[in-house]
């Protein structure tokens, strides 16, 4: 097995360039799910993934359809009965490329400096598609076979909140059995490796105001007509105490507690210094709560993203708006139920409207929390591949992050998760996102023992 691992390695050293151009070209489509102006360029990079899986070797590739975005689906099952099938999940959609004056090259034309691929889901997540996509070349080019049973899962819309994954699951299911499902929605962090073994749900939502038929002049009805602005200010201001504790009633009847072990394990993996350094503030925001690594990962959050109403543009403009309203998402841990809760905050903050000014809530998406292993032969296998690639084994962390599906996996068929990622970089979500291009092949490498390591469990 030591020979073919290494055959593939080197073939994934050689062709080097080629996966590069593969990796640009793939970056270049603008799958942003989010916004249905991107439908067509989402269609266009799910078709060109099935051209490239095809290309590789896969069976049964193809594209199937959901109420939003399609799923990217391929298997290769001739590794034999007697070895295990590995469910590969990633996504291939991306997050909106706003504020784009603050990039500093395309976010769509991947440029490389100093070493960084700078590019819109250069980490998240097209580094796993990508990485995924080479390891199993590598292997299939240098020994003519894949050492485990494969089937790929790669969404259209995790960016966005994976609306319509939970119907597509629900049809599919039988699709999809696996001995194991691999999360390869995450990061791979040659110098200090952490894996996520847990993560947060989530709720989002819009919250819209209306008050007068039309702008008004603030000279000539400011103090006789309420300001829809100055209500979702109200709303928003309430939404916690002066400790930063979430202050809407009932919020944190259902929140589980956590065992002394559990909490051990998320204060050993806290990485206090790099979190406070890619925020560029102190992380003192609720902390007389709880300790910043439960703040950030087992206690549940309210968050305003966005917001709007009135004038926007240069100089004064002396209105009274119309309109108003903001964006929210909520965090949430386990025992929240996501629909309960976004009840609960939708009925709290509809109980803000005026005579005068209504207010209405659109809930969006709604997921659960996740778990995956935490240890066992799955997270073993992920463990000796990282050691044997980097030297280093992954330090277990509970993300404050939310990955749909997987809690949707967690309820809906019980397989076993573990996780491995592709991407080293930062400013995920934000302008000049990047991948560290040399990180990214070491990646591939240790994937590759990874899948040679699964070949080894027990169905």
């Amino acid at each position: 097995m030591t020979d073919r691992i290494q055959s593939a390695i080197t073939y994934s050293h050689h062709h080097k360039e080629e996966a590069l151009e593969g990796f640009i070209k793939l970056l270049s489509f603008p799958s942003i799910s989010a916004d249905p102006a991107y439908k067509n360029d989402i269609n266009a990079c799910a078709n060109w993934l099935v051209g490239e899986l095809k290309r590789i070797g896969f069976d049964n590739v193809r594209t199937i359809p959901t109420e939003g975005h399609p799923v990217v689906y391929a298997d290769w099952l001739k590794a034999g009965d007697d070895k295990p099938t590995v469910l590969v999940y990633d996504h291939y959609d991306v997050q909106p490329v706003d504020p784009l004056h603050l990039w500093k090259s395309e976010p769509f034309g991947s440029e490389i400096r100093e070493g960084k691929l700078y590019a819109r889901g250069a980490v998240d997540n097209k580094a796993g598609v990508w990485g995924n996509l080479m390891a199993f070349e590598a292997m299939l080019a240098a020994d003519g076979k894949l050492p485990v049973n494969i089937k790929i899962l790669f969404e259209g819309e995790e960016e966005s909140g994976s609306p319509s994954m939970g119907a597509f699951l629900d049809q599919y299911k039988d699709l999809f059995t696996a001995d194991v499902m691999l999360n390869c929605d995450g990061d791979f962090e040659p110098k200090e490796p952490t894996m996520s073994y847990a993560g947060r749900g989530i709720v989002s939502g819009e919250v819209k105001l209306k008050g007068p038929k039309a702008d008004l002049h603030s000279g000539g009805f400011g103090g006789i007509v309420q300001n829809p602005l100055h209500v979702a200010g109200k709303i928003i201001g309430s939404f916690h105490d002066a400790d930063g504790r979430i202050a809407v009633p009932g919020y944190y009847d259902t929140v589980a507690k956590i065992s002394d072990s559990e909490r051990q394990r998320i204060h050993d993996g806290w990485q206090a210094e790099r979190t406070e350094k890619d925020a560029g503030v102190p992380l003192t925001w609720g902390r007389s709560i709880a300790p910043d690594a439960e703040r950030a990962t087992v206690l549940p959050t309210v968050e305003v993203n966005g917001m709007w109403g009135g004038y926007q543009g240069p100089g004064t403009k002396t209105v009274l708006p119309a309109e108003a309203g903001f964006k929210f998402t909520l965090r949430l841990v386990p025992d929240q139920n996501p629909h309960e809760i976004s009840q609960l905050l939708k009925s709290y903050i509809e109980g803000f409207a005026t005579p005068t000014v209504s207010v209405t809530v659109e809930i969006g998406e709604e997921a659960w929390p996740f778990a995956m292993q935490t240890e066992g032969q799955y997270l073993d296998a992920v463990q000796d591949a990282l050691e044997a690639t980097i030297g280093k084994r992954a330090k277990l962390v509970r993300t404050g992050g939310s990955i749909p599906i997987l809690g949707m996996f967690n309820r809906l068929t019980g397989v076993p998760m573990t996780g491995f990622g592709y991407g080293e970089g930062e400013n995920i979500h934000s302008p000049n996102e990047f991948v560290v291009v040399d990180s990214f092949f070491q990646a591939i490498e240790a994937g590759i023992r990874l899948y040679h390591n699964l070949a080894k469990t027990t169905k």
